[in-house]
């Protein structure tokens, strides 16, 4: 598996308050987008303690053998940090109210599990095409799922980056978990809604199909992104089963 992570402040906001890596372990990669709000520099904070949160307990982690313990495990975990970014926004005053999304693939040579809360998204390319494979826990995308507007009124809505469900904000949360079989050259694409925002999917999947190398992928994106405005600060994380080495 070749992987490569890049995040960018963008043209227009003063600090990022996006996080997210791809770390590796002997089970296989963790790869993490988190796109932090709420508070004076607390959406930073947020997603800073979520990547540092999975990045230690993955270090340590040995063995996850099968779908059911990957999906456990998730789960799991995404329970006990939701709990300890609650705690930290209640016990500090600059931090009341924050927040952050979080996408992620868990990577095997067998499968990949990915789980989300927010609207940052996972995106999958392999023989079956470019394919999304989360939904946004967010007002408009509810609009949509519910038939009163339209994807391409959701697009432009302006409440579009409204969300229903983000880490830490609430004592309980409700994730969502889908596995995959691995399958041969399969790519998994990770961002936050500052990529999402700027580019539909056929910009995502053509900047995908380039035969550059994953690093020069992800920095196609996020200047195709900052070319259309960069209002929003912008997170990718690549992984490719196959292919030659980054």
């Amino acid at each position: 598996m070749n992987f490569t992570f890049r995040t960018d402040i963008g043209r227009v906001r003063s600090h990022n308050e996006d996080s997210g890596g791809v770390f590796k372990n002997q089970i296989g990669l963790l790869a993490i987008v988190a796109d932090g709000m709420g508070g004076h520099r607390a959406g930073d904070v947020a997603s800073a303690m979520t990547i540092d949160y999975f990045r230690q307990i993955w270090e340590k982690e040995q063995e996850i053998n099968s779908v059911v313990e990957a999906e456990k495990w998730l789960a799991e975990h995404f329970e006990k940090l939701n709990t300890e970014l609650y705690t930290h926004a209640q016990q500090h005053e600059e931090c009341h109210g924050m927040g952050t999304t979080i996408v992620i693939a868990l990577c095997t040579e067998e499968f990949i599990s990915i789980a989300h809360i927010g609207d940052s998204r996972a995106y999958v390319f392999n023989e079956f095409g470019f394919n999304l494979k989360t939904n946004d826990h967010s007002l408009v995308q509810e609009l949509v799922r519910n038939g009163q507007i339209s994807e391409e009124e959701a697009e432009h809505h302006p409440r579009r980056n409204v969300l229903l469900r983000a880490m830490g904000t609430e004592k309980e949360i409700k994730m969502e978990t889908t596995t995959l079989q691995v399958e041969e050259d399969q790519l998994i694409l990770l961002c936050s809604d500052g990529l999402t925002n700027k580019l539909s999917t056929e910009d995502l999947k053509w900047q995908i199909e380039k035969g550059d190398s994953l690093s020069e992928r992800a920095d196609g994106l996020i200047k195709l992104a900052n070319e259309r405005g960069g209002e929003d600060n912008i997170t990718v994380a690549i992984v490719q089963y196959g292919g030659p080495e980054q």
